[in-house]
């Protein structure tokens, strides 16, 4: 088991830098029956980068919490700009018909 000073000084907030981190982390807390807080952001979205010292907060006070942390322009997986219904649910139909063909 760790000890105080180890646990003190390990990130509470844990950066997804990939769909697959975001799988693992995901199973792993899941498995473990941990629940899960993401705070997605940008670098240029200043209320979401004022944001970032109080999810740290929260992160510290909450320590049986996974807190993750997705910037969105560096685990991009798609881009859809303005307003077009169509065009999201066409692209949410394949991305969910491939999510299905690949667990299959």
């Amino acid at each position: 088991m760790e000890n105080q000073q180890e646990q003190q000084n390990k990130p509470r907030v844990v950066k997804v830098d990939s769909l697959e981190s975001w799988g693992s982390f995901v199973s792993q807390a899941t498995n473990q029956g941990c629940p899960i807080v993401v705070h997605f952001t940008a670098s240029w979205c200043m209320p979401s980068v004022a944001m970032n010292p109080f999810f740290e907060e929260l992160a510290l006070s909450n320590p049986d919490v996974l807190f993750l942390v997705v910037d969105v322009d560096e685990v991009k997986v798609d881009k859809l700009v303005g307003a077009n219904p169509e065009e999201m649910r066409k692209r949410i139909d394949a991305f969910v018909q491939s999510f299905r063909v690949y667990i299959a």
